[in-house]
């Protein structure tokens, strides 16, 4: 799963949402240097991405974009599933999903300082670009798998995965329905435990 689920996941827990969503940028027991909700929600973003890698219907996923992209077709799927909560945001949200980024923006702002480095230089551009917005929309995921494909000057061909999309739409909008219910469940288990 990409930012905008792994901060829905965290629930209303703020210092949830800010570990879950700085995890990547976090390597190995360095969380432990957190504020422990803070360091749970790293805890969390980890038991999601086992769960999600793990999980038969996301394997299914990554599987009809495997012999195109290889090891990248995972990072486009979770950025794939973003774009499926996104866009289906007012079956899981009261919250519109333009307040919801923006007041999760908010948040990061209010605790930049304890922000990982490589999260304080990208924020800025998130914001200006609205990415959690921006998932709802099959040309805001063309421009987030744009950028992500000239970090690897385009080796990994992301680039072009909207079409992918396109062509199998409704296959990754039932794929993504199937899995993110028990993802749901898995997370509200797991955040019982914390």
């Amino acid at each position: 799963m990409n930012y905008l689920a792994h901060i829905y996941l965290s629930g209303e827990d703020d210092e949830l949402k800010i570990g879950n969503f700085i995890a990547d940028s976090v390597k190995g027991k360095e969380y432990l240097d957190f504020p422990e909700r803070i360091a749970q929600g790293i805890v969390l973003h980890r038991a999601i991405d086992d769960f999600t890698d793990s999980h038969p219907v996301f394997k299914k996923s990554t599987g009809r974009l495997f012999n195109k992209y290889g090891h990248y077709s995972r990072v486009i799927v979770d950025i794939l599933y973003d774009h499926f909560l996104a866009a289906n945001w007012d079956k899981y949200s009261e919250t519109p999903l333009e307040v919801y980024s923006e007041e999760f923006y908010d948040l990061l702002n209010e605790n930049s300082e304890i922000l990982p480095e490589r999260v304080q230089y990208f924020l800025p551009f998130m914001v200006r670009d609205n990415w959690l917005l921006s998932y709802a929309s099959i040309e805001g995921i063309g421009r987030i798998l744009n950028q992500m494909s000239r970090r690897t000057e385009f080796k990994s061909r992301m680039n072009l995965a909207t079409e992918d999309l396109k062509l199998y739409y409704s296959e990754f909008e039932d794929d993504f329905f199937r899995f993110f219910g028990e993802l749901q469940d898995f997370c509200e288990q797991e955040i019982g435990k914390l």
